[in-house]
């Protein structure tokens, strides 16, 4: 027997594609504030037939973020988080349409994710229509950054976030069907060397080599990179000196560091602080945290855990198989966990090769993926 979810969905699907044909359409790449405005617009008008109030926290540069609640009659709050700008460059668009290719939709934005936006439309259309109002409010938030920096969302998210009780992200779901139950914290830092100039050729021991001291320094990072806890550092650039004939007074590296847990990232944090604390050679070294690429971890917490086991549970009835995956990259997720609230990402559909000329999303992952959201929304509710 059909579940009544599924069959629900199914009779929208063409109703979901056009309105994804619609999104995609929509320009909303590149900074694009009045392509991203457009977008949360387009969602605004919807929500509100579902018996939304709208309300945006307004924006100079990028575009408004949108934030639109549903009370209902149970207790627990519950948010839906997306974003609606691509990483595109304007124009994409309009040379890339979306196109269907067999099983998959191709276009940009497709899989990150307006998708998944839809899927979040879709599953709480299909919930109110066979009458359930069982949460106490849901909460859609759809922010205008996520793919550029710096991060003008961030106070909004945080604010929305204390006022609910748990989460669920709208990106797409691994390639594989993977759902998103961990993702690492990030810093990157910039490390500057200062050493003293010397004729290479007539007094080289009259220098003190920038560029020498921070590869040993270099070297000495590779070994806070520890495979069994995740923790990754990567020295991604390095630059110093003039001239060949010119000992170094002057060198650079950039370094990413990631972690699963706010203890190992601090920890890490405090080793690269004691690594260049000291001169090394007589060369000084100076640690610039780049503020703008911070990102807190998204934790497996027990309460994360335990939101694992339900969606492999609710999965399992409607004839599907989920895992958990934990990852290195970061999203809005993050910094709703980092408000205390336990979240999932990856509930929109199943896709991938995002911020490609490829980028897709699987047509036969629509349904069951927002079924499963559907069902997801209903149980934590209960």
């Amino acid at each position: 027997m059909t579940d009544p979810l599924v069959a629900a969905l199914t009779a929208k699907l063409d109703a979901y594609l056009a309105d994804l044909a619609t999104l995609v359409s929509i320009d909303s790449g590149g900074r694009s504030k009045g392509g991203v405005d457009a977008v949360n617009a387009w969602l605004a008008d919807r929500l509100k037939t579902l018996g939304f109030t709208v309300e945006y926290d307004r924006q100079a540069v990028v575009g408004d973020n949108l934030l639109a609640i549903r009370p209902g009659r149970g207790r627990k709050k519950i948010l839906l988080v997306g974003h609606s700008d691509i990483i595109y460059p304007l124009g994409t668009v309009a040379r890339r349409p979306i196109v269907m290719q067999g099983n998959k939709l191709l276009g940009p934005g497709t899989c990150d994710m307006k998708a998944g936006l839809l899927a979040g439309l879709y599953a709480i259309e299909a919930l109110l229509a066979a009458g359930f109002e069982d949460f106490g409010a849901i909460y859609y938030l759809s922010v205008s950054d996520e793919e550029t920096h710096p991060r003008y969302s961030l106070p909004f998210i945080q604010t929305v976030s204390r006022q609910v009780d748990v989460a669920f992200s709208l990106e797409a779901a691994r390639e594989n069907g993977d759902i998103v139950v961990a993702r690492k914290g990030l810093r990157w830092y910039t490390v500057n060397a200062t050493g003293r100039a010397a004729h290479a050729g007539v007094e080289p021991e009259k220098g003190r080599s920038a560029i020498v001291a921070l590869a040993r320094q270099v070297d000495a990072l590779t070994r806070l990179n520890n495979p069994q806890t995740g923790v990754t550092v990567n020295v991604g650039n390095f630059n110093g000196g003039a001239e060949p004939n010119v000992v170094a007074d002057q060198a650079t590296i950039r370094l990413d560091l990631r972690a699963f847990t706010q203890a190992e990232l601090a920890a890490a944090m405090a080793s690269i602080g004691a690594l260049f604390s000291q001169p090394l050679d007589d060369v000084h070294f100076e640690v610039i945290p780049e503020p703008t690429a911070a990102c807190p971890p998204m934790e497996h917490t027990p309460a994360v855990a335990e939101l694992e086991r339900l969606t492999q549970q609710l999965a399992e009835s409607l004839g599907f198989s989920v895992k958990g995956a934990m990852t290195g990259g970061v999203s809005d997720a993050s910094y709703v966990a980092a408000a205390g609230v336990p979240i999932l990402d990856g509930l929109g559909p199943v896709g991938g090769l995002d911020h490609s000329p490829d980028e897709y999303i699987e047509l036969d992952s629509i349904i069951p993926r927002t079924a499963l959201l559907a069902k997801l929304i209903a149980a934590v509710s209960e």
